[in-house]
């Protein structure tokens, strides 16, 4: 029989931590990391952890906000039943349509604290197998230089798939583009512009890295978030894989893109829409012939950790970016289930995430 599993207690901790460097795309840049840790504690004392990743240049969402909603609905789970999860993740949704990452941050908290309390692996919730994922690595929008000492660094590590932010100019995203080509030999290369381009920029950026024998395997966000005719028409010009990223977040929105064939990829994101809209996202996708990648936004191990755990117990991701525990000093990055290639293996995980973050010195925080 299990276990009674009432919510007795919630807090909140920022997180702060520095980067290694500036993570700048298209639509802005993450000069620090600046997040959120809820905990929630179950009547036995299991404890389960979340994260809400704040990414204000991209989703509007700030610090202040998500603090004030995860107190408020942190404040209201007491006394509530743990698994009526579902129940909780419809009222979530419907309280907070602005905020995903704090729905995102309660979500992995009551499943981390669940899976913990059952003593399962996070993974095994979602599946029967756990193999294990080979993240791509981001290079991030800066000078040539800087471009290619990242790659040689990454490439030294192990990695074979490399993310390039591109968008803001297309004569520098050329030659950095031309720079992972030359310094990461065979490598997979994937173009992100962050909505940077228009549908004329992306098809004509494509024929010129045509013409230096470069070949990239997918094109993520080319345009507009809004731009979905736009978005269909490099889809059907391409003639490579089109991810949806930020024209993606809502149930909703899937099924727009699969009724009006806009893309051929959907980027799933927890901090878009939670654990379980997420999966509700990953079946219509499946059933529709999309292919899926897993990402992020700056997120430390705990969250990038609880995405690979539903990527790698569903199954079925084509591509994985889950990589920004390598771009955060001072411990974030920490992982006993990443290696420095990028493979996350969740077979050692006893249960829950097996993530439990180190918060001492940490400035804020708040019980509930």
């Amino acid at each position: 029989m299990l276990k009674a599993a009432h919510i007795t207690k919630t807090a909140i901790v920022e997180l702060r931590a520095p980067l290694i460097v500036p993570f700048r795309t298209a639509l802005g840049q993450h000069d620090l990391l600046e997040n959120i840790l809820f905990t929630l504690e179950l009547n036995d004392g299991t404890k389960g952890y979340g994260e809400a990743a704040i990414a204000t240049h991209i989703t509007k969402e700030t610090i202040e906000e998500t603090t004030k909603n995860l107190k408020k609905n942190g404040e209201s789970l007491i006394g509530a039943d743990a698994a009526n999860y579902l129940q909780i993740s419809a009222q979530l949704h419907e309280k907070l349509p602005q905020n995903k990452s704090a729905v995102a941050a309660i979500e992995i908290a009551l499943m981390d604290a669940l899976t913990r309390q059952w003593k399962i692996p996070l993974w095994k919730f979602f599946g029967h197998q756990s193999p294990p994922l080979s993240t791509d690595i981001t290079i991030v929008i800066a000078d040539v230089q800087e471009t290619a000492d990242s790659v040689k660094k990454f490439y030294g590590q192990g990695f074979r798939a490399f993310k390039v932010k591109i968008g803001r100019d297309e004569d520098l995203d050329l030659k950095r583009v031309l720079a992972v080509k030359r310094f990461a030999p065979r490598s997979a290369i994937y173009l992100d512009a962050n909505q940077g381009y228009s549908a004329e920029q992306t098809l004509r950026f494509l024929k010129t890295l045509q013409r230096f024998n470069v070949h990239p395997s997918l094109v993520e966000q080319p345009v507009a978030k809004d731009d979905w005719e736009g978005l269909k028409k490099v889809t059907q010009l391409a003639g490579i894989p089109i991810v949806a990223d930020e024209s993606v977040r809502s149930i909703s929105d899937c099924m727009r893109a699969i009724r009006e064939k806009t893309v051929s990829v959907i980027n799933i994101k927890l901090m878009k829409t939670g654990i379980f809209h997420s999966r509700e996202i990953v079946t219509l996708a499946k059933s529709a012939g999309i292919k899926l990648m897993i990402g992020g936004m700056m997120e430390t191990s705990l969250a990038m950790t609880a995405s690979a755990h539903l990527a790698s117990g569903l199954g079925g991701f084509d591509y994985i970016d889950l990589d920004t525990p390598f771009f955060i000093k001072d411990g974030f990055d920490r992982n006993p289930f990443l290696n420095r290639r990028g493979i996350y293996d969740l077979r050692k995980v006893k249960a829950g995430v097996g993530i439990t973050p180190h918060i001492s010195g940490l400035a804020r925080s708040s019980a509930g």
